[in-house]
Order: C-alpha cells, then structure tokens, then sequence
C-alpha cells in the first residue's frame, strides 16, 4: 500500500498555514515531526515570539491543539480525557470545538 501522510496547521478561519507531506512507505503519523519543518524551529530554539497569560503564568511559546497520539511536549495542548470536574468539561468542549474547526478546513478543500 502506498499512503502518503500530511501534517498541517490550520485555524478557524478555514486558513491552512502549514502543509508538510510525509513520503510514501517511510514514515508514520508519529515520526513525521522528526522531519517537519515546523517542528525543526522547536528543535532548533527558533520558533516566533508568542506571549500570553494563563491562570497567572506567562507563557512565550505557541502551542498546537493536538489528539492523544502527539508526544507530551510543551508545544501540543490535548483535551482532558474523561473530564468529571465542570472546569475540565469546559476545557474539553472548547478544545474539542476549535479541533472541529481545524477539520472543517478540510472538508471545505
């Protein structure tokens, strides 16, 4: 079989802003960050300036919602499996709903 694996980011406004595209037969959903571009900026300590503010920690770097497959690294934010407190319902809808936008871009492709 011969399949062909894409990384991309996208946002809410259908916009994609990065596309990398894995070769046939060499890599998996998993090693492909080893060889994406975006993810060689993380590596590398280049990555843009992004500061923001949560529950009173600054933060300086982005972050890319992500499903349970992605390693445990500071860049990827994953939902809250089974969710029991009202604090992390809401986490997990509201990640849940913006990962809903990031495959809408698709669908609309």
């Amino acid at each position: 079989s011969s399949d062909l694996i894409l990384e991309a980011v996208a946002s809410y406004d259908l916009w994609i802003w990065h596309t990398f595209f894995g070769c046939p037969g060499t890599l998996n959903d998993i090693n492909v960050l080893d060889r994406s571009p975006v993810f060689q900026e993380f590596y590398d300590g280049r990555t843009p300036k992004c500061e923001y503010v949560v529950n009173g920690h600054k933060y300086n770097i982005g972050y890319y919602l992500s499903d349970g497959i992605y390693p445990r690294w500071v860049a990827f934010v994953k939902t809250v499996p089974l969710p029991q407190s009202p604090k992390d319902r809401l986490f997990a809808e509201r990640q849940e709903s913006v990962r809903k936008d990031v495959e809408r871009a698709f669908g609309v492709l």
